[in-house]
Parts: structure tokens; C-alpha cells; sequence
């Protein structure tokens, strides 16, 4: 938690607009402030609404001031951008299938109505077990089933699930959380993380809910935007790497810094520079700027941010010994909220998705 109410920039692109970098710090600002209130996932719920509005989507141009204040809203407290970015993921993807008029295909009332002080989860995982099923019932779609691992269900007012339509092909669906039909379960057990403890996950039992379809069954991990979905969470990553080396830079500079000082600084330099640089490369390829497929570009880019983030909690841990994991709350704080939130990216796996894609685009030559 950035207890101050204040915050320094973290820029994905230094060359943004002044105007919009005085944006992007007033979200800081805020984020500050909803960090250290009473209720911060209500305070965070309340900006994501506010920003919802103002914030471009992915792709639209302003990629690179998006992500640029994620990655601030993240280097400030990850508990608000961790209720704030799937808000705004939601969006990006309602927006995305209105633009391409897939909206409601394969059935379904377009017209459904979303108050506009909705609040969004975004719920794609799979689990063991019961799955989550929709079935086509005239004009509409029902859902049943169980869906694990939904973030805030029993805070944010709607969200987007994914559900099987057959025994291989998943849709997306729009659901009302309060309809009587949901209901938020622990079927993984209660939440004891010492990492955002505020943001819990349970999983959700649905019984005869009646949904709208976001696009045609597959649409939603087939669609050009899902690969930018997934590096504006690397953005948010960014910016907590950002802040626990900024506190490493602090704690250098108490004392004449010796040679184990200064590498300590390179490791973090060459590990920051190189994810922002990873971050704008993506930043002007989604608005446009580039020929690779998304999927490659965006899986190279959570991962170089993900490498990042592991230096950065490392060399931390190496550079101020045991006193601020024992005595700094805010550093130790940040410290287990990133831990658990970069397990988003799946290590291992994530590195040989890239190696399939690299492979897959180089066709019949060398990747490199």
C-alpha cells in the first residue's frame, strides 16, 4: 500500500503527451487514496467505473498511455490495480465485439441492458470437476454448472464467463452476479493469501442463469484483442517491479554505494529497461505498428516482463538483506502481492508457448 497518497510515474512510453502524462499521474494520485481507505476494493471499484469512461481500449491508439497507467496504478498499491484492470479488460472486450458486430451472435438479446455503474469480472479458468455449461433455449442462453477461480464475485456487480457450448468449444457470456441463480462458493478452500488479501478468489455454483452471448462460441480467445488483455496485465506487473526497485535505489542510496551496490543497480536497470522496452514495442504494434502475429508479441512480452519482475524481487531480496521484509509494510506488502500476482504467468509453459509460436512463425526458416 502506497500509504502517502502519492506516486511516481511509470511510463511504458517517455515520449507520451505532457497532458496525458498529467492524467495518468492524477490516476496515481487517486489509486494512493483508494489504497488507504477503509474499504479499498470499494474505493478501487468506484475509480475502475470512473476510468472505465475515460480510458481508450487497447489498440485504439493511446495503447501506450493505457498501459502506462496501469503500470502507475500498479507501482502505487496492486490491490486497486488488481480490481481495476479486469474492469477495464471487460470493456475493452464488450467494446471489441460491438465493434465487429459479433455481439449476441449465436443467439441471444443484443439489447440486454448493463447499468452503467456495472462492475466487471473477467472469469476464463478451468478447473477439476463440475464445468460450466450453456445451453440455447430459444432466443436466450442458460447457464449451469460451476466456474472456480472467480476473483471479487461477491463484489463486482456483472462479469464475463466463459462457458462450454459442446464438449470442445467454449463462448463468452455476459452474467448479472445478483442474479439468484449465482452463487459465490470456496470450493478451493478460504482464501489465507498473504498476497492481496483483500482481492479474494471463490468459486461460483450457477443454476438456470440466463446470460447474453459476447460474441460467437471461440470468439473470445480467437479475437485480435485477447493477446493486448494479457499485456496490460503484464503492464500492471511492470509497474510493482518499478516500485520495489525504486525502493532498492532508496535503500542504495543511504550509504556510498560499493561494487555489490552498483551491480545490484545494473541487474535492475538492464531488468526494468528491457521489460518498458518489450512493453512500448507491443504498446505500438497493438496500435498497428507491426506485422507479427499479436499472440507472439504478446507472449514474448508478458514473459520479458515476468523475468523482470523475478529480478526485481530477487535482487531486493539480496540488496536490502531481511530488515525491510521485517520492518517496511508497504515493501513487504507489495513484495507478497506481486509474488502471488505474477503466478499469472505460467513460467515454464508460458516459455514454450513462446517457443511453439516463435517456431510456428518462422514457417520453413530460422526464427532469429
Amino acid at each position: 500500500m502506497n500509504t502517502q497518497g502519492t506516486t511516481q510515474l511509470v511510463l511504458v512510453d517517455r515520449a507520451l503527451d505532457p497532458k496525458l502524462v498529467k492524467t495518468i499521474a492524477a490516476m496515481g494520485y487517486d489509486s494512493g487514496r483508494a489504497a488507504c481507505a477503509s474499504d479499498t476494493v470499494g474505493a478501487a471499484l468506484q475509480l475502475a467505473r470512473t476510468w472505465g469512461r475515460r480510458l481508450e481500449r487497447p489498440g485504439q491508439g493511446r495503447t501506450a498511455q493505457l498501459w502506462s497507467a496501469l503500470a502507475t496504478i500498479g507501482s502505487v498499491d496492486l490491490t486497486v490495480a488488481r480490481v481495476v484492470e479486469p474492469h477495464l479488460d471487460a470493456l475493452a472486450i464488450l467494446a471489441e465485439s460491438e465493434s465487429e458486430g459479433v455481439a449476441g451472435a449465436g443467439g441471444g438479446d443484443r439489447t440486454t441492458s448493463v447499468p452503467r455503474d456495472a462492475t466487471w469480472g473477467v472469469y476464463a479458468a478451468e478447473g477439476p470437476g463440475p464445468r460450466l455449461t450453456a445451453t440455447q433455449r430459444g432466443s436466450g442462453w442458460v447457464l449451469d454448472g460451476h466456474k472456480p477461480w472467480c476473483s471479487l464475485a461477491d463484489r463486482v456487480s456483472h462479469a464475463l464467463v466463459t462457458a462450454w457450448v459442446d464438449d470442445s468449444t467454449r463462448g463468452l457470456f455476459a452474467v448479472a452476479l445478483g442474479d439468484r441463480g449465482v452463487t459465490p462458493v470456496t470450493a478451493q478452500g478460504a482464501w489465507v493469501s498473504h498476497g492481496l488479501p483483500e482481492v479474494t478468489s471463490c468459486g461460483m455454483d450457477v443454476s438456470g442463469v440466463l446470460a447474453r452471448p459476447v460474441g460467437a462460441p471461440g470468439w473470445y480467445l480467437q479475437r485480435p484483442g485477447f493477446a493486448w488483455g494479457g499485456v496490460g496485465v503484464a503492464a500492471v506487473w511492470f509497474g510493482a517491479a518499478v516500485a520495489v526497485a525504486r525502493r532498492v535505489a532508496r535503500h542504495v542510496g543511504q550509504r556510498p554505494p560499493d561494487q555489490v551496490a552498483h551491480l545490484h543497480v545494473g541487474q535492475l536497470e538492464l531488468a526494468v529497461s528491457t521489460a518498458r522496452e518489450a512493453l512500448a514495442v507491443a504498446a505500438r504494434a497493438a496500435d498497428g505498428g507491426s506485422n507479427e502475429d499479436p499472440g507472439l508479441v504478446a507472449t514474448r512480452t508478458r514473459s520479458i516482463v515476468a523475468d523482470a519482475v523475478e529480478t526485481a524481487l530477487q535482487v531486493a531480496d539480496h540488496a536490502m538483506g531481511p530488515g525491510p521484509l521485517a520492518t517496511d509494510a508497504e515493501h513487504v506488502q507489495r513484495v507478497s502481492d506481486l509474488r502471488l500476482y505474477v503466478r499469472q504467468h505460467h513460467a515454464e509453459r508460458d516459455l514454450a508457448d513462446l517457443g511453439r509460436r516463435a517456431l510456428a512463425a518462422a514457417g520453413d526458416g530460422p526464427p532469429w
